[in-house]
């Protein structure tokens, strides 16, 4: 019996960690045939390498796609998005996939599923439904108009998508893959933990086996000109915080290059100790380090969505989760360094929290390849407007 091919794009290291169970689940599945495609920072260096991490833990890359045009700003955003559907084009031709499976919501989603819906192959989206701030907002709502079967991740995403006019029966609420891996995962700092990443990075050493907290704060795109001011509140309120920190780099959306500036200034004229910089952990290792984390800071998506199922005490900077479904864990706070610096002793002093199991208990890899297996999609999309 023929498989049916189902392709699915990975754009960057939150993707991958995201996905990851579905393309073990579909790669396990009999009546399915992965195929992966690589594409802007998931395979460039600066950004940590996911590709290496991919090939590693054993799936086929069929295509690796350049798609980043370097600058970091809104001009170079929009002509990476557009370059990216040329590239896709191609790609969808020679692969001729079933299905086209794209993740969440930045900027490069948005092509992957104009270029799938143009050439009359079937999409499936991963977090449609959910409500942030910055320009994911739209490029999620926007995709879901072009998607034609939907996996949200929690049950208000679920509500609306429906409301947004998608049929009842192409909304399957699945929860989040990130959480199959929390639920399988060994998150116990151990020894090859300590061996991988004490020496690496720049920066001091940490001892993972002491308090330290995460830091990871992105651009918002639509704030874009803010960044430095932005990055610069975050590094005051936490540079003299008797603590050790682990600080992530940021993505590669408009304005990364403003907080890298402020990031390498900082560590550059930075006579203290206790700060390391990475570039990137692969995903187990990622939940280990913030699931042994005294607190996350900064506005990554992570410290809502995993970070609330783990419980671990978090302070969210600024505007970019901006409605995000979240636990009792997050704690907000504005682009104010005595109010950040505030929170995060105030945070750090929290035991950890209950477990919320808002976007998942743990089985989505497996449901969403079962969907895709039996799914019958009509190209013709129409909207429910009853």
């Amino acid at each position: 019996m023929k498989k049916k091919k189902v392709c699915v794009i990975i754009n960057n290291r939150a993707n991958y960690a995201r996905i990851k169970t579905v393309l073990e689940s579909i790669k396990k599945h009999s009546k399915l045939q992965l195929q992966l495609i690589l594409e802007s920072s998931a395979i460039l260096p600066r950004y940590g390498q996911v590709d290496k991490i991919i090939k590693k833990e054993g799936f086929k890359i069929d295509e690796v796609i350049y798609t980043v045009i370097e600058g970091e700003n809104p001009i170079t955003m929009s002509k990476s998005a557009g370059l990216a559907v040329i590239e896709l084009t191609t790609i969808f031709s020679n692969l001729k996939p079933d299905i086209v499976l794209t993740i969440a919501d930045r900027y490069e989603t948005l092509p992957i599923a104009m270029a799938s819906t143009y050439m009359n192959i079937p999409l499936a989206h991963t977090q449609g439904g959910e409500i942030t701030g910055s320009i994911d907002e739209s490029v999620r709502h926007a995709t879901t108009k072009l998607a034609h079967i939907h996996f949200p991740a929690t049950k208000k995403s679920a509500i609306n998508l429906k409301k947004l006019g998608e049929y009842p029966n192409n909304i399957y609420f699945t929860g989040c893959p990130s959480i199959d891996l929390i639920k399988r995962a060994n998150l116990k700092i151990d020894k090859n933990f300590v061996k991988k990443y004490a020496p690496s990075g720049v920066g001091t050493d940490i001892n993972f086996l002491k308090k330290y907290i995460v830091i990871l704060q992105h651009p918002v795109t639509t704030e874009y000109g803010s960044g430095l001011r932005q990055i610069k509140a975050t590094i005051d309120a936490v540079k003299d915080l008797n603590t050790q920190i682990v600080w992530l780099w940021p993505n590669v959306d408009a304005g990364s290059d403003d907080i890298s500036k402020g990031l390498r200034i900082f560590r550059e004229t930075y006579k203290g100790k206790k700060i390391k910089f990475y570039k990137n952990f692969d995903p187990e290792n990622y939940l280990k380090l913030i699931n042994n984390a005294a607190c996350m800071v900064g506005n990554s998506s992570s410290a809502l969505r995993e970070g609330s199922y783990l419980g671990i005490p978090a302070v969210n900077i600024g505007t970019r989760q901006d409605g995000r479904e979240r636990g009792k864990n997050v704690i907000s706070v504005g682009y104010n360094s005595s109010k950040i610096k505030s929170a995060i002793i105030s945070r750090m002093k929290s035991k950890k929290f209950k477990s919320n199991k808002l976007y998942g208990n743990g089985n989505a890899g497996k449901k969403i390849a079962e969907i895709l297996s039996k799914v019958d999609v009509k190209i013709q999309k129409k909207l429910n407007y009853k």
